[in-house]
């Protein structure tokens, strides 16, 4: 995968359907005033969610429009409420509620939104034949965004634990029993960081950007997802593990 990943973007990004939604996105989306519009516009709209993993919400056009218009601003902001934080980082994205003039008046804001939606969608395709590259996909991608974010440790992780994609990873690179999203949240983020440094050596995810210690993670995750298709600890992908840093 990591042999041929980049002409296989390149390839799926100039496919017929791809390219033509991202064209239809690039001309139309600067004509998009208000959240009305744009989950009015079908075609858009499937962009502007698939740019954040979000294609299953096609159908909740009112949830997202108020997603979108009351921004994330105001605390009591529907964005800010949701403990999945790609709802969060939409309307931020698109500033209809924080902005008198949205984002997708700018010059920039049609190539953003379209090269998170190529990588998104190319992820959801390699999903197609194997969900734990998708996830390993997207983990490496958002890994190196959030690391570069200039939020606290504290925010960092509680977007891991709110990022349902981040949080299959770390849940299944760090071991962690089924039980875990049962505990309070505070207890959640205590465990997670006691757990991220003793496995990858640090509990801060302004670290975790690294190619090694994101690599790790990755390999972690696969091997764990190995594991739970395989009989027994002795097997091929729990030995594995335990080379990788034990469980």
């Amino acid at each position: 995968m990591q042999r041929t990943e980049e002409s296989q973007r390149e390839t799926y990004a100039a496919s017929g359907q791809t390219k033509r939604d991202l064209d239809y996105f690039r001309e139309k989306i600067g004509d998009i005033k208000t959240p009305e519009q744009l989950v009015g516009d079908f075609r858009l709209l499937r962009v502007a969610l698939g740019a954040f993993g979000l294609d299953d919400d096609i159908g909740n056009k009112y949830f997202i429009k108020t997603v979108l218009e009351e921004g994330t601003t105001d605390d009591d902001a529907l964005a800010n409420k949701l403990s999945d934080k790609r709802y969060l980082a939409l309307s931020k994205a698109f500033g209809f509620g924080d902005f008198d003039t949205p984002n997708t008046a700018l010059s920039t804001f049609p190539n953003e939104i379209a090269a998170k939606f190529t990588d998104r969608s190319f992820e959801t395709a390699v999903g197609q034949t194997n969900d734990d590259m998708r996830l390993a996909l997207n983990m490496r991608r958002e890994i190196g965004e959030l690391a570069e974010a200039s939020t606290s440790q504290t925010t960092k992780w509680f977007t891991i634990l709110g990022t349902p994609p981040l949080r299959a990873v770390f849940e299944g690179a760090l071991n962690l029993p089924t039980s875990f999203g049962s505990l309070p949240i505070d207890r959640q983020l205590e465990e997670i960081q006691i757990r991220a440094e003793s496995v990858l050596g640090t509990s801060d995810p302004a670290d975790l950007g690294s190619p090694e210690r994101s690599e790790l993670l990755i390999q972690r995750f696969l091997v764990s997802s190995s594991i739970e298709g395989s009989s027994g600890i002795n097997s091929p992908a729990a030995n594995a593990l335990v080379l990788l840093g034990g469980r």
